[in-house]
């Protein structure tokens, strides 16, 4: 497991009051959503990436479709590399929800089509990172999540 801290990021939240609701900005769909809980998470660590890890913005992606065998499915979010290839893949759940077998094979079928280098799986206090080995048809779970510019 990776040990990160999302909550330092809490402050750093565009948030604004509407309708006696408060919504969060989300700076790659360029819009406010609704906070539930899988939300915030998605936030706080699209925060962490590019402040502590300089992910470039401009280089993810969030909640699009994608064929997974022979069904439509929305991944949370997706990091592409220099090329615009895929390169890391993150499933985001509730800190409510824990980080299991069942979650890590989600991400794992998403990246069948995806074929990222690398799999992320997180609920704000669990997190864990694995690089995919293709050619070998190996997974080496990380210590820390990859640095963009690695």
């Amino acid at each position: 497991m990776i040990d990160i801290n999302l909550h330092e990021f809490r402050s750093q939240l565009i948030l604004k009051s509407e309708a006696d609701t408060t919504l969060i900005w989300d700076p790659i769909r360029k819009k406010y959503l609704v906070p539930q809980p899988e939300e915030l998470v998605r936030q706080l660590l699209i925060l962490y990436l590019t402040q502590k890890l300089d992910y470039p913005i401009s280089r993810i992606q969030v909640e699009k479709s994608l064929l997974v065998l022979g069904q439509y499915k929305r991944y949370d979010i997706i990091v592409y590399d220099q090329s615009i290839e895929p390169y890391l893949l993150i499933e985001c759940k509730s800190h409510k929800e824990p980080i299991n077998q069942s979650v890590l094979d989600q991400a794992a079928r998403y990246n069948i089509t995806l074929n990222a280098p690398y799999l992320l799986v997180t609920n704000g206090v669990q997190t864990y990172c694995c690089a995919i080995d293709k050619s070998t048809k190996s997974v080496t779970f990380l210590d820390t999540i990859p640095n963009y510019m690695d």
